[in-house]
C-alpha cells in the first residue's frame, strides 16, 4: 500500500464511525458529545454521519447496538414467566452497565429525537413471553394495554434515571413480585 489511506466505505466506514463514538463518549461524556467530535476522530465528514443518523441520539443508539449488541432477538424463554422477565430484566440491567448511566440518562433527556419503534422493542419482547405464560396457564390473559405490558421495564428505566446507585436483584425481584405478576394476575 502506498502514502495514500483507502477510501472507506459502506460497512467498514459504519464500524470506524461507531467505534468513534464509544471513544468519544469515553473521553468527553454524553453531555459533550458532538457529530464534529465524532466525524473528526473517525476522520470523515459530519455530512457522512448526518446521511445514515439524523442526530446524535440515533447516532448513540446504534453504536450501542454495534457494541452490545441487541435484545431483540435474544427474547428469555426458561419455561416460567417470573424467570423471563427477571431474565429479561437482568439482561437491560446488565447492557446499562456497559454502556453506563451517563448514556443511558442522556439517550432518555432525548428521547424525543429517537425513532419511536425504539420504544416498542420491549413490548415486542414481552408481548410473547406473556403469549407463552397464558398458554401454560401462569396468567389468564395477554390482552393487555401497551403500558401494562411494559410495565416492568418503565419501572426499571425509572430506576435507572432517578438513581444514582446500580440498580440491584433485589430491585429487580420486587418490581417482578410485588408489581407485574400481581397486576398480570388482575387482569382476566
Amino acid at each position: 500500500m502506498t502514502g495514500e489511506q483507502t477510501r472507506r466505505r459502506g460497512a467498514a466506514l459504519e464500524a470506524d464511525i461507531l467505534d468513534a463514538v464509544w471513544e468519544e463518549l469515553a473521553e468527553v461524556g454524553y453531555a459533550r458529545l458532538t457529530m464534529e467530535g465524532v466525524a473528526a476522530r473517525a476522520k470523515t465528514g459530519k455530512q457522512v454521519l448526518y446521511r445514515r443518523w439524523p442526530n446524535r441520539a440515533e447516532l448513540v443508539k446504534a453504536a450501542m447496538s454495534h457494541r452490545t449488541g441487541t435484545i431483540v432477538g435474544r427474547i428469555p424463554d426458561t419455561g416460567e414467566l417470573r424467570e423471563d422477565v427477571l431474565t429479561l430484566l437482568r439482561m437491560m440491567v446488565a447492557r446499562q452497565r456497559e454502556i453506563g448511566p451517563d448514556v443511558i440518562r442522556g439517550l432518555l433527556a432525548e428521547a424525543p429525537d429517537l425513532d419511536p419503534k425504539v420504544f416498542g422493542i420491549v413490548y415486542d419482547i414481552l408481548l410473547p413471553m406473556l403469549q407463552r405464560a397464558v398458554r401454560r396457564g401462569e396468567i389468564p390473559t395477554a390482552d393487555l394495554s401497551r403500558r401494562a405490558v411494559t410495565v416492568p421495564a418503565q419501572l426499571l428505566r425509572y430506576e435507572m434515571v432517578i438513581s444514582h446507585e446500580p440498580v440491584t436483584d433485589a430491585t429487580l425481584v420486587e418490581i417482578v413480585d410485588e408489581v407485574y405478576l400481581p397486576l398480570l394476575a388482575g387482569h382476566g
